[in-house]
């Protein structure tokens, strides 16, 4: 996107000269010329006034160009200048398993993640952000990046019906850790998510996964969601098609995401509410801090010049059909 500005604007107050002159030259009664003796040499009477208008607006369009070029127009484009080995790049690694529609949050776990996570991702303007989707299967949903806004569309996507079924724990963790691993931010972190246990006895384990952080230098901060107790949770779908929930207990594997944030130096959080949720984010937010010191680069395209050539080119063709209307009428 290109911006306008002039950089001196305020040579353009001399445009308030010319108005006394044009006024004069246009409330004239008495017009001054030049007594043609004979037309033998023109085309035509109206070669002649057309010669007139031109020497009369001339000096215009010279002053006006003069007056413009002063004030330097200009368009420019804003580009960002940022040093990403001193900012921190975040993985979100959530579980969208089917049990991420249980109730027990407002009006479901998975709908009050997406909106505390997209708010999250909003605070955290220098560094670079990421999304990785897990059930029984794990999957990319956007490698790091500096445009938070696909970040946050795809969080607003996120759909329990389109991975396999189950909680592969260790595999949505290792794939976030295999997108950070070759990065060069001064911190490396995966905010892990999930509301159940591990159910995948084939896939990788989440202790292997974490080791494979730990020795990244990645630090995982895991997020238990779900209240303590009974939820009603999607248990199968009817003659329709229709989601049906009923009572069931409330199942996280807590030890296990407590060792993950212990061996990689983070923290482990249990939210069993929308409030405990955005205080866990908050928390995160607040121990993850950035140096990163965001400056904007300005590109500018001048234009002055045009204007100069405008007037000199001008100028120039005011002296010669002066001195050729001087040629014919002698």
């Amino acid at each position: 996107m290109f911006n306008f500005e002039f950089y001196s604007p305020w040579f353009l107050l001399l445009f308030i000269l010319l108005i006394p002159v044009l006024f004069r030259d246009i409330s004239s009664r008495k017009r001054k010329g030049v007594k043609v003796p004979t037309v033998k040499n023109m085309q035509a009477s109206g070669g002649i006034q057309a010669v007139l208008f031109f020497l009369k607006l001339s000096k215009y369009i010279i002053l006006s160009a003069l007056i413009i070029a002063m004030a330097r127009p200009r368009t420019f484009t804003i580009s960002q200048d940022r040093d990403d080995t001193k900012g921190i790049d975040i993985m979100l690694s959530v579980d969208v398993s089917l049990s991420m529609l249980a109730k027990d949050l407002t009006p479901d776990r998975l709908t009050a993640l997406k909106d505390i996570a997209i708010k999250f991702v909003e605070k955290r303007p220098n560094d670079r952000l990421g999304l990785v989707t897990y059930s029984g299967e794990a999957f990319t949903k956007v490698p790091v990046t500096s445009d938070h806004q696909v970040v946050i569309d795809e969080l607003k996507n996120l759909n329990p019906l389109e991975l396999q079924p189950g909680t592969a724990i260790g595999e949505g963790l290792s794939v976030a850790v295999n997108h950070l691993k070759n990065s060069k931010a001064k911190s490396k972190i995966i905010i892990l998510m999930t509301d159940g246990v591990n159910t995948i006895e084939n896939a990788m384990s989440p202790q292997l996964a974490a080791e494979l952080a730990k020795n990244n230098n990645i630090k995982v901060y895991a997020i238990g969601i779900g209240t303590n107790g009974y939820a009603l949770m999607p248990t199968q779908l009817d003659i329709f098609g229709e989601l049906v929930f009923t009572e069931a207990e409330v199942k996280i594997d807590e030890p296990v995401l407590k060792e993950i944030a212990q061996m990689t130096g983070g923290k482990y959080f249990r939210a069993t509410s929308n409030s405990s949720l955005e205080e866990v984010y908050n928390e995160i937010n607040q121990l993850e801090k950035s140096d990163v010191k965001v400056s904007k680069l300005y590109n500018y395209e001048e234009y002055f010049k045009i204007f100069l050539w405008i007037a000199l080119a001008t100028l120039v063709l005011d002296a010669f059909m002066r001195w050729l209307f001087y040629k014919i009428l002698s």
